[in-house]
């Protein structure tokens, strides 16, 4: 209690929160601290209403995409090649993406000391280092919580390329809609038992859930049962139909792997109004062979990143919609034993689109072999808080976890605020 009566007197909010602490506390009401609803508004001047986040998942090399050098010694077999932008230069496999540098911001100066890859992606995730007493919410949760809810049927966030999700210390009821299977749709859709039985089946289960919370006065149940409605509301809506890609007349063009009809579904959910979507593709690990597997891999982002952009600026959408590429670290500059590149969190690269990003960007460098950054430092939070900026999400917003602790979003980055038009 003495954390929080300290904070009583910062500002509003938190008077508000102690006030209604102090009550909880004192009057038995509950032994539970529930999560506050909140329904700000965007800060002023963000153009970024959705954000689709395409994130690499186990280290995408920086030297062989965003971040080439006129070093043949750090090369391997990949050449540089030129772009629409004349200081902006790609590895040669992002040929398609070459002629969209004037749309990007292409942060060649990221830089980690998270070198392990489940640590390294969850703090480019959620902005903060992975711990053992707590989790932390995702993009998602924070821009419903930050915002408000959008829509009453659609889930305000989709996470597509794993089969579960979590809202961190937030409501269970923020957690993003996890999709698989970008072409399957959302899993388990097809009711077993009629729809009456269906219905009697949930209502027997949402009354349970309330003699529970009755009896011990607790709220988390509420909170999936919350979920779950919302889940039964989509399941009976047409709104369901916003994650069936099958008759997308420009499925082919974002290619046939996970990539890119995950980046399809992306640009169809933002289409009808869901507003964080991340679309998590592997593949980027590259010990072995890192000259054969960027041959695979890197067409593969070049074609679904390059098409999203098109899609999304003629659909007119690329105004309103930050897209994000990001991984949790580089690698080597050094080629192994095995012809392939190690873990490297010192340097790394990521990009930025739309949403009010200055295109034809150049942010940030590494020396000439990659390996240190030499200008414009930019830490994994201050890429989320940079994503935050851009959406309007107020970073200085204290929210309380459950514990009472005090957290904000992206855990107080620095955005990068150059980067916007």
């Amino acid at each position: 209690m003495t954390n929080i009566a300290e904070l009583a007197g910062k500002d509003p909010l938190s008077r508000r929160y102690f006030m209604e602490m102090s009550a909880k506390l004192t009057l038995g009401v509950s032994t539970a601290v529930p999560f506050l609803p909140r329904n700000f508004q965007a800060q002023d001047g963000a153009k970024a209403k959705n954000l689709i986040y395409i994130y690499m998942a186990g280290g995408m090399t920086h030297l062989d995409t965003f971040d080439p050098k006129k070093n043949s010694g750090v090369m391997g077999s990949t050449e540089m090649i030129d772009t629409n932008v004349d200081n902006i230069k790609f590895g040669m496999h992002l040929e398609k993406l070459s002629k969209h540098a004037d749309k990007l911001a292409v942060i060649n100066s990221m830089t980690s000391t998270n070198g392990a890859h489940e640590q390294g992606m969850y703090i480019m995730r959620t902005g903060y280092n992975k711990r053992a007493t707590i989790v932390h919410p995702t993009v998602g949760p924070w821009a419903e919580t930050l915002l408000g809810k959008r829509g009453e049927i659609l889930p305000d966030s989709v996470v597509v390329g794993r089969s579960t999700s979590n809202a961190g210390f937030m409501d269970p009821s923020l957690s993003p809609l996890p999709i698989a299977d970008p072409s399957a749709g959302v899993p388990n859709t097809q009711l077993i038992v009629e729809g009456e039985r269906f219905d009697r089946r949930m209502e027997m289960a949402q009354k349970l859930g309330q003699q529970f919370t009755s009896k011990f006065k607790y709220m988390g149940p509420d909170s999936y049962v919350e979920y779950y409605n919302q889940a039964n509301k989509l399941l009976k809506s047409d709104a369901l139909s916003a994650f069936d890609i099958s008759n997308e007349s420009n499925a082919s063009d974002y290619g046939t792997g996970r990539l890119g009809q995950g980046c399809l579904l992306a640009r169809k959910l933002v289409e009808n109004g869901v507003r964080v979507v991340e679309v998590i593709a592997g593949g980027w690990d590259m010990h072995v062979d890192v000259d054969g597997s960027t041959a695979t891999r890197v067409p593969e982002l070049d074609v679904a990143l390059s098409t999203l952009l098109t899609d999304l600026e003629s659909r007119g959408l690329l105004e309103s919609t930050m897209v994000a590429v990001g991984t949790e670290f580089g690698r080597t500059p050094d080629i192994n034993m095995n012809s392939g590149r190690d873990h490297y969190p010192a340097a790394y690269s990521c990009v930025l689109a739309g949403g009010g990003i200055k295109g034809g960007t150049k942010y940030g460098e590494t020396d000439g072999s990659g390996k240190k950054v030499k200008s414009d430092h930019m830490k994994p939070e201050d890429f989320l808080a940079t994503i935050g900026h851009g959406m309007g999400l107020n970073l200085e917003e204290t929210i309380y976890s459950p514990t009472q602790r005090p957290f904000t979003f992206a855990d107080k980055g620095k955005p990068a605020t150059k980067l916007f038009g």
